[in-house]
C-alpha cells in the first residue's frame, strides 16, 4: 500500500498546476496572477467559513467559552478557531503560489502579511459599520460591498507592499 506524501514543494507544484490547468479559459480577461489570487484567496475564504460553521455549531455547540482570565463568546471563539487554522494556509498560498517572484525574507513577509490581515479585519468592521449605520444600506449589501473594497485594497497592498518585488 503506497501512501501519497506530498512535500511542501511538491504541493506547492501541484496547486500551481492545478490553478494553472483552469486558468486556460480566462487567460484573454485576466493575467495569471490575478487568478492566482482570486483562487486561493476565494479558496481559503471559504474554508474559513466552513471551519467557523463547525466549530460554532459542532465543537463549540454555541456555548461561551470560558478561559481563567475571561469568557468568550461562541461566535469570536469559531472566529479565533478558524483563524489560526487560515491564517498560515493564506500565507502559505500567497507566498508560494500567488506572489512568487518576490524577494523579501519570509519573517519579512509574515509580518507584513499578519499586519496587512490586521488592518482588513479593521477595514471590515469601519465599513460594515459606516454603511450600515451611516448610510443605512441593508447589513448583507454593505458586506458585499466591503468586501469589494477591502479585497482589492488587500490585493494591491500584497503585491506592492507584502510580497513586492525588489529592483
Amino acid at each position: 500500500m503506497h501512501i501519497l506524501l506530498l512535500t511542501p514543494l511538491a504541493l506547492k507544484f501541484f496547486v500551481i498546476k492545478l490553478i494553472d490547468f483552469f486558468y486556460t479559459p480566462f487567460r484573454r480577461i485576466i493575467d495569471r496572477q490575478t487568478f492566482r489570487y482570486i483562487i486561493c484567496g476565494g479558496g481559503n475564504t471559504l474554508l474559513d467559513i466552513v471551519i467557523y460553521f463547525i466549530a460554532y455549531n459542532f465543537i463549540l455547540k454555541k456555548q461561551i467559552v470560558h478561559t481563567p482570565f475571561i469568557s468568550i463568546s461562541p461566535y469570536i471563539a469559531s472566529f479565533m478557531f478558524s483563524f489560526m487554522i487560515t491564517f498560515p494556509i493564506g500565507f502559505y498560498l500567497m507566498r508560494n503560489v500567488v506572489f512568487t517572484g518576490s524577494t523579501l525574507r519570509g519573517r519579512v513577509q509574515l509580518l507584513r502579511y499578519f499586519t496587512l490581515v490586521m488592518v482588513c479585519l479593521l477595514l471590515n468592521y469601519i465599513f460594515i459599520k459606516l454603511f450600515v449605520e451611516r448610510f443605512h444600506l441593508y447589513p448583507t449589501i454593505a458586506k458585499t460591498i466591503t468586501t469589494v473594497i477591502v479585497v482589492l485594497f488587500s490585493y494591491l497592498t500584497q503585491r506592492h507592499f507584502t510580497f513586492r518585488i525588489k529592483k
